[in-house]
This record gives structure tokens, sequence and C-alpha cells, in this order.
């Protein structure tokens, strides 16, 4: 139960999902693509994926002095229907 607490908590928040939205039209992204996507800071974007990473949506990478977000292939189901609608 605080499993699924916790992802509807990640997916309830619109920068949140407008995120989800960009990475699954865009398979990945960086944190500054993301911030500039979603037009919000640099600072907030990262306490959002943070967030997502914590719920297990999201997966990261870093690559050099970049971390690449992308959607999770093992999300929850919960979280995989709320995608599917975005």
């Amino acid at each position: 139960m605080k499993e699924l607490e916790r992802i509807l908590r990640a997916l309830g928040n619109k920068r949140r999902l407008s995120i989800l939205q960009f990475l699954k039209k865009n398979k990945e992204a960086t944190v500054t693509e993301l911030a500039e996507a979603i037009k919000l800071s640099f600072r907030s974007t990262s306490r959002h994926l943070l967030i997502l990473s914590s719920a297990d949506i999201l997966e990261r990478q870093q690559r050099s002095t970049k971390v690449y977000y992308w959607i999770s292939p093992k999300k929850q189901a919960t979280s995989e229907h709320v995608i599917a609608l975005l």
C-alpha cells in the first residue's frame, strides 16, 4: 500500500506529468533538456526527477558530465497506465 501511495504522489503533479510526457515522446533527455521543455529551473526540474526516480518510474545514467533520464521499462502497473494516457 505504501508503494502505491508513493507512485500516486509522484504522478500527482502537472510538472512531473509533463516530464513523463516529454520522455514518452523523446525516449530520454538530460535535466537541461527537460527543464527547457517544461519551462522550469534546472534545480526544480532535478527535484521532480528525483521524486519520479524514487518511485521507480524513471531510470537514470550518468554519461560524462550529463545525467540522462528515461521511463523505466520495469515501472509499476499504476504508473504504466497513467503514462499510457499521456
